[in-house]
């Protein structure tokens, strides 16, 4: 004899398990409070408090919507699988009451909406079925933008110190990180004070080198910006609180608010860059020398293993990438400022100096004498989510 309370009882006649019809065909059952009920243990008389607890723990956070799901462990999965068997009955699964309870109590409690049937709520509760206990996830806010980085060496985000892995010491001055500031720490911090959030990730559309600028366009990325307790901004104010705080370094603009599918969507696309470097070579140049050769080298596929000054920090592989169109804009002597336009992961460096025959064709190469890159900056990115229907971009001020 198995004892179960109406609610669980009910729930089990509505999937279709027999009771009091013999002990071969069925399971004998006695009704008793839901205290004493071997499937819920009293869960349900319990969720009320447990809810007070979490509505009080989200009072100080900005949502509008909620989500719940649940852990069947311990004896109430146990009790499951005895039911339904290993493979369960979803439809059946205590699961679906338990997170129609939960919900029902939170969006009273805390007046916003369910969230379960309309995408990803502003926080997400999952409950342990057994012990009651729970996890709270603020969802982060995602706002895409490009931005502009008008000073050299600074990276586009946090450099760790090698020395110390983060943890400070004399060679970093006890900073924890290589480089003093990063793009995503001049755009990210006056967001996470603005919006009262715990940290702030830059998510980018690719990465210009630390000595690289970054200019026109600007570079498509978006802000994941974590535990929020402020959602609405108004994005125009928010660019123009970052703006003025990055003191020229960097500036951005906020384009719209982006959903968590759109990170994926941004770092695998593959938008085409026009940069422009300023190359010296090691004997002078004619001009018609060196327009004859930048005409070779454009449109061509490049063959480029891994950087030997990037090597020991990623894979050495073999990548095939395409130019397009080269220019000469300015010549004078050994030295020579040139626009390139490729594809996105091309190595603008290593195009110019081969980095000794690892990169082929390269314009080192087809001159028969060594050439380096001085400066570089990407003076444009072709493409955006700009471009995506499924993002909205902001009109003048108002939000997506």
């Amino acid at each position: 004899m198995i004892e179960l309370c109406e609610r669980c009882l009910e729930r089990l006649r509505r999937a279709g398990l027999p009771e009091k019809e013999g002990k071969e065909e069925g399971m004998e059952v006695r009704v008793v409070e839901e205290r004493e009920c071997v499937y819920c243990c009293g869960l349900f008389s319990r969720l009320p408090e447990v809810a007070e607890r979490i509505a009080k723990e989200l009072r100080d956070y900005e949502i509008k919507s909620i989500q719940t799901g649940c852990l069947l462990r311990g004896s109430i999965g146990e009790i499951e699988r005895f039911f339904f068997g290993e493979a369960g009955d979803r439809k059946a699964s205590i699961k679906h009451e338990i997170n129609d309870s939960l919900t029902e109590l939170l969006v009273e409690r805390l007046k916003v909406r369910d969230a379960r049937k309309r995408g990803l709520g502003d926080a997400t509760v999952t409950l342990d079925a057994e012990t009651l206990d729970y996890e709270v996830r603020i969802t982060p806010v995602y706002i895409y933008g490009r931005y502009i980085k008008r000073v050299r060496n600074i990276p586009q985000t946090r450099w760790v110190c090698s020395a110390c892995n983060g943890r400070g010491c004399q060679v970093c001055g006890f900073s924890g990180k290589k480089y003093p500031t990063s793009v995503e720490e001049l755009i990210g911090q006056p967001c996470v004070e603005v919006m009262k959030a715990r940290d702030a990730i830059l998510h980018g559309a690719g990465r210009e080198d630390v000595d690289a600028r970054m200019l026109g366009n600007g570079r498509p990325f978006i802000l994941e910006i974590r535990e929020p307790k402020v959602r609405s901004v108004d994005l125009r104010e928010l660019e123009r609180i970052v703006n003025e705080r990055a003191g020229g370094k960097v500036s951005v603009r906020f384009l719209a608010f982006a959903e968590p599918k759109h990170v994926p969507e941004l770092k695998t696309s593959k938008f085409r860059k026009k940069y422009r470097a300023v190359v010296e070579f090691e004997r002078e140049v004619g001009e018609e020398e060196l327009r004859r050769a930048l005409e070779e080298l454009s449109f061509r596929v490049i063959e480029q293993f891994t950087p030997e000054r990037v090597e020991h920090r990623r894979a050495n592989i073999l990548r095939r990438r395409r130019t397009y169109k080269l220019d000469l804009l300015l010549h004078r002597g050994k030295k020579a400022v040139i626009t390139v336009e490729a594809d996105s992961g091309l190595y603008i460096k290593e195009l110019v100096s081969g980095d000794r025959g690892r990169t082929r064709p390269s314009l080192s190469e087809i001159l028969n004498s060594p050439a380096r890159v001085v400066r570089l900056d990407v003076i444009s990115v072709l493409g955006g989510l700009e471009d995506f229907e499924s993002l909205r971009v902001c009109d003048n001020d108002q939000e997506v």
